[in-house]
């Protein structure tokens, strides 16, 4: 077993209750992304007894961050919501200049490469535009179709846990469930946290296979998309200028800081 996968796995699902954050982007920050997906697709096969090992901490950590966190975060996002954002950019920037080293840019990306970049950068970035659903939507009691939605959801979330700049948490607010989702692990509503769970498994399943597919034939291009997703999520995640100034830009210098550490821990 993995065990430090653990402490990864915590900061995976600690970013994934961050509206704007993706798992998949801090995946990419602790040098993990490609062993991720790989272990993701080798769980649900005959050979799964060689990723298990790498797996099982890893879920531990991001339940754990995920059921111990989750109202510590929900606090600093409606009391310090400005600065706990700015962190989040700063662990973002900070990590791009691996992402560019990691793809090898200099020997292999070309033109169409920063098309790409561009594309998919401005995909998410349009995000940002697009209404964030009624929080109260959804009352106390669901419906079937509810209930459905909320699978739908696990499904689309899961797509974003694992595709870097693209944050799970956003897309629940899209569609209006993030309260929900939020409210059920804050209160272990049992019911509705397996509903989701559910459409995060199935999502995971399918999405790791298409993106391992896409990686083992187009590698240089896949790179280029994902540094577009994550400047994309930059702009999403942006809050404006701040209005707790010098407390935004210690937390902006923190996570530049934990970016470099992260780095410097995973990739040396």
């Amino acid at each position: 077993m993995e065990w430090k996968n653990i402490y990864r796995g915590m900061l995976m699902g600690t970013s994934d209750l961050v509206p704007g954050v993706s798992g998949g982007t801090i995946a990419v920050i602790l040098g993990i992304y490609d062993r991720l997906i790989e272990a993701v697709n080798g769980v649900f096969s005959r050979e799964w007894k060689k990723h298990i090992g790498f797996f099982i901490p890893l879920i531990i950590g991001i339940g754990a961050a995920i059921l111990l966190l989750s109202q510590g975060i929900h606090w600093l996002l409606n009391n310090y919501k400005t600065p706990t954002l700015f962190f989040f950019l700063g662990l973002i920037i900070g990590v791009i200049p691996f992402l560019f080293k990691q793809a090898g840019y200099k020997e292999n990306f070309k033109g169409d490469h920063y098309g790409y970049m561009i594309v998919s950068g401005a995909l998410v970035a349009s995000l940002a535009v697009f209404n964030q659903g009624d929080p109260e939507a959804w009352g106390s009691s669901l419906s079937t179709l509810q209930m459905v939605l909320l699978f739908l959801s696990g499904w689309l979330a899961s797509m974003a846990m694992i595709l870097p700049g693209i944050s799970g948490s956003l897309l629940l607010l899209l569609v209006g469930v993030y309260p929900t989702v939020i409210q059920a692990v804050k209160e272990l509503q049992i019911g509705r946290v397996f509903v989701f769970g559910l459409g995060v498994l199935v999502g995971l399943m399918i999405t790791s296979k298409a993106i391992q597919w896409v990686f083992k034939r187009y590698p240089s291009h896949t790179y280029a998309i994902i540094i577009g997703l994550v400047f994309g999520s930059i702009i999403v995640l942006y809050p404006g200028i701040p209005s707790l100034m010098f407390l935004s830009v210690i937390a902006f210098v923190g996570g530049l800081f934990a970016a470099y550490l992260l780095g410097k821990v995973e990739h040396t």
